[in-house]
């Protein structure tokens, strides 16, 4: 082979530069380009509000927002998900279905080969998929309904973006509910009168001056106080500082209920009950049977204030059929618990001022509306429900529930619905006897069980027949249940369509995928403090979109070109036009209390401070006058018993809270004989849900091997010869997982930990494949809590796990597609 001399010096040149330029001089070259001024920005995010310097068209630096003064750590991770690797770059189309369309061979999908196509051309193929469903099918056959966290900003909200353009095309399946507090925003407004679970609470002050007892019923406040639904303050963390103090002056007296010690356990130096994993309700039940007994409870509150006490109370005594007395004795050989235990916990929390805060993921079990309605029954039998620092919340751990809130309106969203129905391109609404709307986790049933019928909240629905799905912003193959049961369902759908900005598992599952930007991409505003409304952020573009990405308003202004709707979609306005309607509609909102700058100053500062709120007591006016400010329950009382849920008349779901067996337990359950290992699969400490597993440098910060962590307790470990560090295979009949073995005496024998939001990583397409990262999903169960929610079980899981041997296949989650040609 000959080269020219030009060719060989030219070579030369760069080699020796190589050599000169080593670690240390470029290490060097990037600390000179960070010392460069750039130009500072503000923006959000859940993770909460910062500044970005860009320089050279690059983010090169992230400093937390300078209000809020407990920023998390996640911060960090924010520069990795603008530049991760997994950025999906182009539109892309899986391959075996651009060649074949609806014929195509589906077991393939899922294999992660794509082919990239022109944008024109993907509007073009969703386009003509919409078309065909509607024509070939009706309305029945399309599922566009399914939402999560999405990116926070309102102007790109893509939820509301993906359901405005489809809806200008025809009418699709909904859903109602959502993954996080299905089984508990379903029973609470027959117990209390609302969801609870996205209720304000009475403020942190009243709480930290009149509370004696806080009782955290498996609730990690400092894990998942991190981040918010808008913008998040972290403004709750100044209380939990005063909170951590007051334990140490012996002032207020913090029980933490939970099968482990948590993060908000470890930081305030706080008491810990520990529980049976899902047992939850048996001592719940024995500490009602002991207040009963010994004449604790406050008569004249249930009185006043409650229906249905006299039709649980023989449940509680044993007269009804079951004949079982909820003593402390029979909670004690369920919960652990010991029954001189129980009842000293009962009288601890009756002697003074007692605030119960719950959290969400003991009701994302199977019977998961059980444990939330009798934990109102106990709120209600200490009777200090409507007073400060008492009564009972579902959602301290919350987007900072708990500031007090300054009453200022918030900036509106872009519209979800077509401003003129009337001009629909397919107005059928024939569902064929089908429902239109579905409990959101009961979709995969629908695919593979078409015409059932089942009950849900009252009410007898038909599961339609879905043929095609279409996400945005959505990644349902982190928050569904059961991955293989998932595959199958996958090989029978006809079209998969998902917006995203990164190669999640559902956007390898798909078929058509477009690629939006993040939301530093583009320029936006959002609530800073979705409790407190705390002001108004700025959400100013730190850099271009990548590669060929767009904003949501981008591409869905593009589908609705398609329609021939692009004007009404846009209504005439761009980006900035759309932020400054959204921010003069909010000035015209709070000037009458919050007077707010023009939005040049706004845009230019950044910021608009509403101040601080005014101090609450949920449900004080309730307890002041319950005629006049009656609940919204039926009788607008507080139902111990429900007549109308008695009436529906379903077997896992009674007219009062009741213990029911699970499917899987531990600790001499079911399943726990051959699965002994209770999973636990709770919110990361990390993350939001699947956001930010891809930021590959602050994810390298918490892996073991570049896998999850399985979080599991010393004994058992010791037991299987597992040492810290080591891969461990995690498995049951629904699955197997790879993860990496982090070794704490935190979490209990027969508990374990892997949490939720891992991306999934199969070696491969089939069914039963291997899960190279460590999505716990993989091994969880798609079963519903009952028949009132329909809701996610997911923390009725048993699995068992052993130290991985041989050679550790590479992990598949954070590449790119393989790219056909």
């Amino acid at each position: 082979m000959s080269i020219s001399r030009r060719s060989f010096l030219k070579g030369l040149m760069v080699s020796s530069t190589a050599v000169l330029v080593g670690p240390g001089l470029l290490q060097v070259a990037e600390a000179a380009a960070a010392e460069t001024k750039g130009t500072w920005k503000i923006s959000g995010s859940h993770w909460g509000a910062f500044r970005a310097r860009v320089y050279a068209g690059k983010v090169q630096e992230i400093k937390a927002f300078e209000a809020d003064k407990y920023p998390t750590e996640m911060l960090n991770g924010i520069k990795g998900i603008i530049y991760s690797p997994s950025r999906i770059r182009y539109p892309m189309v899986r391959y075996e279905w651009y060649l074949n369309r609806e014929k195509s061979d589906t077991t393939k999908r899922g294999d992660n080969r794509f082919i990239r196509v022109t944008w024109d051309e993907a509007i073009s193929l969703f386009h003509a998929e919409l078309e065909r469903m509607q024509t070939q099918y009706g309305p029945w056959a399309i599922h566009a309904g399914s939402t999560g966290w999405r990116s926070t900003g309102q102007v790109h909200s893509c939820g509301n973006h993906m359901a405005r353009a489809i809806a200008m095309h025809g009418y699709t399946v909904n859903k109602v509910g959502d993954y996080s507090t299905g089984a508990g925003q379903t029973i609470m407004p027959y117990v209390l009168g609302t969801t609870e679970v996205y209720a304000q609470g009475t403020s942190w002050p009243l709480i930290l001056k009149n509370s004696k007892t806080i009782v955290l019923w498996g609730n990690d406040l400092v894990k998942n106080l991190q981040v918010g639904w808008n913008c998040e303050t972290h403004e709750s963390f100044e209380y939990l500082e005063q909170l951590k103090e007051k334990i140490a002056n012996k002032e207020i007296r913090v029980i933490s209920v939970d099968p482990v010690v948590t993060k908000t356990q470890d930081y305030l130096n706080s008491e810990q009950q520990y529980i049976n994993p899902q047992t939850d309700v048996p001592f719940m039940l024995a500490i009602a049977h002991t207040l009963y007994k010994e004449e604790l409870y406050d008569k004249k509150f249930i009185e006043t204030y409650a229906l249905g006490f006299e039709d649980f109370l023989p449940y509680l005594l044993g007269e009804t059929k079951d004949k079982v007395e909820k003593t402390p004795e029979w909670a004690e050989t369920i919960c652990g618990i010991k029954a001189d235990d129980i009842r000293e916990f009962a009288r601890s929390i009756v002697k003074e001022r007692t605030q119960i805060m719950v959290g969400w993921s003991i009701q994302r079990q199977q019977h998961g509306e059980q444990p939330y309605w009798m934990a109102a029954v106990l709120a209600t039998m200490l009777g200090q429900i409507g007073l400060p620092g008492g009564g009972i919340s579902y959602a301290h751990h919350y987007s900072s529930v708990g500031v007090s809130s300054t009453g200022a309106a918030g900036p509106g969203g872009f519209p979800r619905n077509p401003d003129k129905p009337q001009n629909r391109i397919h107005k059928n609404q024939d569902f064929k006897g089908y429902s239109s709307t579905i409990p959101v986790a009961r979709w995969i049933d629908c695919i593979l069980e078409p015409g059932k019928k089942i009950q849900t909240n009252g009410a007898t629905i038909t599961l339609p027949d879905l043929k095609m799905m279409v996400f945005s912003g959505c990644n349902p193959w982190h928050h569904h249940q059961d991955r293989n049961n998932m595959k199958k369902a996958f090989h029978k759908l006809e079209t998969v369509v998902s917006v995203d900005f990164t190669w999640t598992a559902t956007c390898r599952f798909s078929d058509i995928v477009l690629p939006a930007c993040t939301q530093w991409e583009r320029n936006d505003l959002d609530l800073y403090g979705s409790y407190s409304a705390r002001g108004i952020i700025a959400m100013q573009k730190l850099v271009d979109p990548l590669f060929q990405s767009k904003t949501d308003f981008e591409i869905f202004t593009l589908l609705a070109r398609k329609l021939g709707q692009e004007k009404d979609y846009t209504r005439g306005k761009t980006e900035m036009q759309w932020v400054e309607e959204l921010y003069s509609d909010c000035v015209e909102s709070n000037k009458a209390n919050f007077p707010m700058p023009d939005f040049k100053t706004f845009w230019k500062e950044g910021f608009v401070d509403f101040g601080k709120g005014k101090d609450w007591t949920r449900q004080a006016d309730f307890r002041e006058d319950p005629e006049i400010n009656a609940l919204g329950t039926p009788s607008g009382f507080i139902e111990i018993f429900s007549r109308k849920i008695d009436r529906y008349g379903y077997k896992e779901c009674q007219g009062h809270p009741m213990w029911f067996e699970k499917s899987e337990r531990s600790h001499g359950g079911p399943g726990s004989d051959k699965h002994p290992i209770w999973l636990q699969s709770c919110h990361p400490n990390k993350r939001l849900h699947s956001q930010m597993c891809d930021s590959q440098a602050f994810r390298e910060t918490y892996t073991v091997q570049g896998r999850e962590p399985i979080y599991i307790n010393s004994d058992d470990a010791k037991k299987r010869n597992i040492n810290d560090g080591d891969l461990v295979r995690v498995f049951n009949k629904r699955g197997q997982l790879l993860a990496g073995a982090v070794i704490s005496d935190n979490f209990p024998t027969g508990v374990a930990r892997i949490e939720e939001g891992a991306w999934y990583a199969p070696l491969d397409e089939k069914i039963g494949s291997l899960d190279t990262y460590g999505d716990p999903n993989t091994l969880t169960q798609d079963i519903p809590t009952s028949e009132l929610a329909q809701a996610t079980s997911a923390n009725t899981c048993q699995v068992q796990y052993e130290k991985f041997q041989g050679q550790a296949p590479a992990v598949t989650a954070f590449s790119g597609p393989i790219e056909a040609s």
